[in-house]
Formats: C-alpha cells, sequence, structure tokens
C-alpha cells in the first residue's frame, strides 16, 4: 500500500504513529517561514498512499472525485489542515505535559465519529482486524479516517507518555520515542540530531 508515484512528493515517516506523522507534514512551525507538504488534495491523497493507510485502488476515485468537485476537495483539504493542526496542539501539549484543551479533543472526537460509521471488524489470516468500508475511492474525506483513529488509538495506549517533540531549536516534528530509557531527543538522527552536534561543534570551535 505504499507504492509512490514519481510525480507525487515524498514525504518522512519517522512519527512512529499516522497521526504523528501527518501532523508532520507543516514544517518550519518553530521557524517565520512555514512549508505546507499539503498543498492540494492530491498531495493529501499522495500522503495517504504512502503512509499505507490508503489503498492504491482507491487512488484513481479519490482523484476523480476530487476533479468532479473541486469545491469539496478544498474543504476536505481544509479540514484536513484543521485536524492536522489540532493534532498537533494536542500531542504537544502532551510533550510537554501539559493538558490538551478541551476544544481540541472534541474536534478530534468529531472526525473520530465520522470515521467509526466507516469501520468494520473483518475476519482475516485466522484473526480478526479493523478494516474501512468499501470502496472509500468515492468519499473524500475518507483519508482522514484513519489518522483520527491513530490518534484516537495513541491517546488511550501507554505510548501516549512516549510522545516528544523534537529538541532542534527549529523543528518541532512529533515522535514516539521507543528508545529502551526512553531519551532520544531528536526526530531523526540523520537530521536533527546531526545539524545539532555540527552546531554545537561550531560553537566549540569559536569559543
Amino acid at each position: 500500500m505504499g507504492t509512490t508515484s514519481q510525480a507525487d512528493p515524498q514525504f518522512e515517516f519517522t512519527g512512529g504513529a499516522v497521526c504523528l506523522d501527518f501532523a508532520n507534514t507543516l514544517n518550519g512551525r518553530k521557524l517565520s517561514v512555514l512549508r505546507d507538504d499539503l498543498r492540494s488534495y492530491s498531495d493529501l491523497v499522495a500522503w495517504a498512499r504512502q503512509a499505507g493507510v490508503l489503498h492504491p485502488s482507491d487512488v484513481r476515485g479519490l482523484q476523480s472525485a476530487a476533479e468532479h468537485s473541486s469545491s469539496r476537495a478544498s474543504s476536505t483539504l481544509a479540514k484536513a489542515r484543521d485536524l492536522r493542526e489540532t493534532i498537533y496542539r494536542v500531542f504537544s501539549a502532551i510533550a510537554a505535559q501539559k493538558k490538551p484543551s478541551a476544544e481540541d479533543l472534541e474536534f478530534i472526537n468529531d472526525v473520530l465519529v465520522e470515521a467509526l460509521r466507516h469501520s468494520r471488524i473483518v475476519s482475516r489470516d485466522g484473526g480478526f482486524s479493523r478494516s474501512w468500508s468499501e470502496p472509500r475511492g468515492n468519499d473524500l474525506q475518507s483519508p482522514l479516517w484513519p489518522i483520527a483513529h491513530s490518534a484516537a488509538e495513541l491517546l488511550t495506549s501507554p505510548d501516549m507518555h512516549r510522545v516528544r517533540e523534537c529538541g532542534s531549536d527549529s523543528c518541532a516534528w512529533l515522535f514516539v520515542d521507543q528508545s529502551k530509557n526512553r531519551t532520544r531527543r531528536w526526530c531523526d538522527m540523520k537530521v536533527c540530531g546531526n545539524r545539532e552536534k555540527a552546531r554545537r561543534h561550531y560553537e566549540r570551535a569559536r569559543g
């Protein structure tokens, strides 16, 4: 489910949870210049496919539906961005050991209620798993369902206490700290971690 097209933007998935990876599609929260990776409804579909929460067979249907109703696609994109910012505020507060606002939790609940209307329990490989009603390619809001469900799952799991915000001065990405001693500081050691090490080395050299 994670196949990509060469024409699609490529997203990073280092959060450890679908909802956190979704929150991380806005860059530069600590800087004066923001970069939004969700510039269009097509970007939302591409993200959902790369995240593994949207089957490729549904992509064409969603793209066709968006082309036939640009106004609905635009309103869905706006709702997706609202959900993203709500998820960020909730888990950023948790990472800072603060209480999320009731309004933000209510917004996630509203999207979750809609998502659960399309949720199904299916028999698979000798057991059971949660799935989504088919086909999803006709409902432009279907990429939001697994995101809201992921947020609810994380909020009600022990991993909630492992949510961290990147320690870089220029990054506010969220992630689940699965390190053994819970000391992970960076969203990605190869990016923010190395950048911070280089900055400290430069400051020591100047000093």
